[in-house]
């Protein structure tokens, strides 16, 4: 792989080479280059659309899965659509992003569809980074769509991560809910520059005692613009929480709409949303230990996101 690859990869998947163990999958500019099954993991290429099933088998534990996605072309359309079939029992980390590395003039786009299939009592824990660079005009586009389908007592936790670079990106993600079934989901976000950013969430709980904890966290700059809609919907004796806290500067433009509904009388669910500018007295303590205002930002910032 080349060189631009493989710091592509180290940004949005923590791997700055092809992984010496584990099941991976590797695409660039809309194709597979590099895939390793194992003998818990099985992965397989669609026969009916773009994309790819992995089917993690029942009762294994600490298995790590890579499915990175890199784009170092411009005018690339990619569409993908993935499936993760998680055994019974089973505890596995997935890997996932994408990554565009553009220096021309026409957009690079990449849509990811990914369903995820979890069973009885299986843990799983998904971390997606998306991240935009070159010095081109060409847009950076990247839009995902996650389906969850959580069976009992299952646990999924999820950290969607939007770095910098990223012109623009559409996040739908729909949630189903078992009785007992956790889920955990993490999503920071950050825009500048003429940036737009929508994040669509619905979480249903639908059985007794599952349980959804939703926060949300961004920082937009310069005059890009951010909305966020994280629904969550108690059809049942269940509880959860949506929070969603954003850090406003410069002339951009953010909108929190955080939604509940409750359709049984045992459901507890709270949300709460704020928006503010840094906090002056951070900044100034910063500074006084001989930081820059762009420095002492950053801290902030960095520190806010992670």
């Amino acid at each position: 792989m080349e060189k631009i690859d493989l710091s592509m990869l180290q940004k949005i998947a923590d791997i700055g080479s092809i992984p010496s163990v584990g099941a991976y999958n590797i695409r660039k500019n809309g194709a597979g280059v590099e895939r390793r099954s194992t003998e818990n993991v099985e992965i397989v290429t669609k026969t009916d659309k773009p994309g790819i099933d992995i089917k993690i088998k029942p009762g294994v534990k600490a298995e790590k899965v890579h499915i990175p996605v890199i784009i170092t072309e411009e005018g690339v359309n990619d569409t993908v659509y993935n499936d993760f079939y998680i055994g019974e029992g089973a505890d596995v980390e997935i890997v996932a992003g994408c990554g565009i590395h553009n220096s021309g003039c026409q957009t690079s786009e990449h849509d990811g569809i990914h369903r995820f299939f979890i069973g009885k009592n299986a843990k799983v824990k998904y971390v997606e980074k998306h991240y935009g660079e070159g010095e081109g005009t060409g847009q950076r586009i990247l839009n995902p769509t996650t389906q969850v389908f959580m069976e009992e007592n299952s646990y999924c936790e999820m950290e969607m991560v939007q770095i910098e670079g990223v012109d623009s990106t559409i996040r739908d993600t729909d949630v189903h809910m078992e009785a007992g079934a956790k889920y955990v989901v993490l999503e920071k976000l950050m825009t500048h520059g003429k940036q737009k950013a929508e994040s669509n969430m619905i979480i249903n709980l639908n059985g007794k005692d599952a349980s959804a904890q939703i926060i949300s966290r961004s920082v937009a700059k310069d005059e890009s613009e951010q909305i966020f809609k994280p629904t969550a919907v108690g059809n049942a004796d269940c509880k959860a929480h949506v929070q969603c806290d954003s850090i406003i500067m410069d002339s951009a433009k953010i909108s929190s709409v955080p939604a509940i509904t409750a359709n049984n009388a045992d459901a507890q669910i709270v949300h709460e949303a704020a928006i503010g500018r840094i906090n002056n007295d951070q900044l100034l303590k910063l500074m006084t230990f001989g930081m820059t205002e762009e420095e002492a930002e950053n801290i902030i910032v960095q520190g806010f996101l992670a």
